[in-house]
């Protein structure tokens, strides 16, 4: 052989064992730590270290060009800055079905000693009290001014001790609206006080509906007594829902609904479907989903679960998953099915509630449509519905992973509906409590490279582990390794070595 192959086989016969035990033990520290920083890099930011800065600043010294990026100038930049603001923003809604503070959220945490509410679920909440239950000329009524400072506090006694300070005054609906809120700690107590606000409350709504054409501040004050009136309404219905009268709490919705059929906004056929499904009253399920089931309609998860729901029930006290496999799906088992998916795309929370894979937890006073709180929002209250209907949880048992092989990769684009917002997770950790485990979909996937990381720190180590307790018989599969490793550069070198010649091969390796 030439000059090359003896610089080789000297160099693979100086290494003794102990260098290969220093060099794997170092190779596996070496990875371990890399994949230790990987795992942190992306457990914090989502996204893995070595990925990011490859894209970010390898890829353009390497000449690759992002074509989805803005090639334009400021103007483009403000309006992907305006976009990214706008996609990190997510609404958030009241819940249709919210608990009483004092009479169901209190007695939790009188019970388990944890606050069921976070702070920025509160203060939601207060700024909607302050945007339903006041307007600019409550400085003229005394009664009023005390309220308008009272749903600003922040202290739920000062509340409390505004509203009595109130009601000494003269008869005020909002006032008796948060003692029943808040003070009451038992859905009578509750409705007793709503009855008191609802004789006010009504007053107030004749008086400023024959004034409301004078002029904008008559306006603002019927616009806030529309608002009172219907949270009392509601809120009765709610609390004739709760103490076992469910036909009549079905009633005051209906009759609610008729009466001011332009607040689609305050979602009441949520109430009413919930109302309609304690009393296994289907054909009016099915009848308030032709209404409100609509394409120019937001949907809920109320609207698609019960949808599907319904769908199920035709089909799911005879549906057995053997059987579906030797014959196929049947049309109603196929719509069923369709249905259930078409419901947990759009909310992919909700079957683990309902299965009960999940613990649930006492909803919050604002949901994240398609998030992890309006799945608990949803459960809390449908659970009993879907066990009801026989077979319908082991036809959602049966089916609901489906979904996700149906829906493009990635998982945040939509089938069905829009895309899945990016923002729910974030969201949810604000609405919902911390003790509370945040649902997440879609799961964040491993990056390759913390799973190539992971695969090179267990091969170095075991290599290490190998070599220092078989020294010699490891070096010699080393050797062999780089034999192999360097053989077809050898072989290179020496098709040079015969082709070039020896004269100006002499000098080429002395250069």
């Amino acid at each position: 052989m030439g000059m090359w192959n003896e610089v080789v086989s000297m160099f693979l016969n100086t290494l003794t064992p102990k260098f290969y035990v220093a060099l794997t033990g170092t190779s596996s520290l070496i990875s371990g730590l890399i994949l230790i920083f990987e795992w942190w890099y992306f457990r914090k930011y989502g996204t893995s270290f070595i990925e990011q800065v490859s894209v970010s600043h390898l890829r353009p010294l390497l000449g690759g060009v992002d074509n989805s990026s803005p090639t334009n100038s400021n103007s483009s930049n403000g309006d992907a800055d305006s976009n990214r603001q706008s996609v990190s923003e997510c609404k958030v809604w009241r819940n249709p079905l919210n608990l009483f503070r004092g009479a169901e959220y209190n007695r939790y945490t009188w019970v388990t000693g944890r606050e069921p509410l976070t702070y920025y679920d509160m203060n939601l909440s207060a700024q909607d009290h302050q945007t339903f239950f006041t307007c600019d000329s409550d400085h003229l009524r005394p009664a009023d001014a005390i309220m308008q400072k009272a749903w600003r506090e922040r202290n739920p006694q000062a509340r409390i001790s505004a509203a009595h300070e109130s009601l000494e005054l003269e008869d005020c609906a909002t006032a008796s609206i948060l003692l029943a809120e808040e003070e009451a700690t038992t859905i009578v107590e509750a409705e007793k006080l709503f009855k008191q606000a609802l004789k006010t409350g009504e007053g107030c709504y004749r008086r400023s509906q024959q004034l409301q054409h004078h002029g904008a501040q008559y306006e603002a004050q019927h616009r806030r007594d529309t608002n009172v009136l219907v949270y009392i309404k509601r809120r009765l219905a709610m609390c004739s829902r709760k103490l076992g009268r469910t036909r009549e709490a079905v009633k005051m919705l209906r009759d609610l609904m008729k009466e001011f059929p332009l607040l689609s906004m305050f979602n009441i056929h949520e109430n009413l479907l919930e109302s309609l499904l304690e009393l296994q009253n289907y054909a009016d399920v099915q009848a308030v989903l032709a209404k409100y089931d609509d394409i120019s309609l937001p949907k809920s998860a109320t609207i698609c679960y019960t949808a599907a729901l319904l769908k199920a029930r035709a089909v799911s006290d005879k549906f057995s998953p053997e059987a579906a496999s030797r014959r196929g799906l049947s049309t109603a088992e196929m719509n069923a099915v369709e249905a259930i998916h078409r419901a947990v795309e759009f909310n992919p929370h909700v079957p683990k509630y309902l299965l009960e894979m999940k613990s649930l937890i006492l909803p919050p006073e604002h949901i994240l449509k398609r998030g992890d709180s309006e799945a608990i929002a949803y459960a809390f209250f449908h659970l009993q519905h879907w066990k009801r209907v026989e077979g319908a949880l082991n036809l959602l048992h049966c089916t609901w992973e489906g979904t996700f092989r149906m829906i493009p990769y990635p998982l945040e684009k939509g089938h069905l509906f829009y895309p899945y917002p990016i923002c729910t997770e974030t969201a949810d950790r604000e609405l919902l409590p911390m003790f509370h485990e945040v649902s997440v979909y879609p799961k964040k996937e491993l990056p390759f490279f913390i799973l190539f990381t992971a695969g090179l720190c267990s091969f170095t180590a075991m290599l290490a582990l190998l070599t220092h307790q078989f020294p010699e018989l490891m070096g010699v599969f080393a050797k062999a390794f780089l034999s192999t490793l360097f053989a077809p550069l050898n072989f290179i070198m020496e098709k040079v070595e015969s082709i070039l010649p020896s004269s100006l091969w002499h000098q080429l390796t002395r250069i």
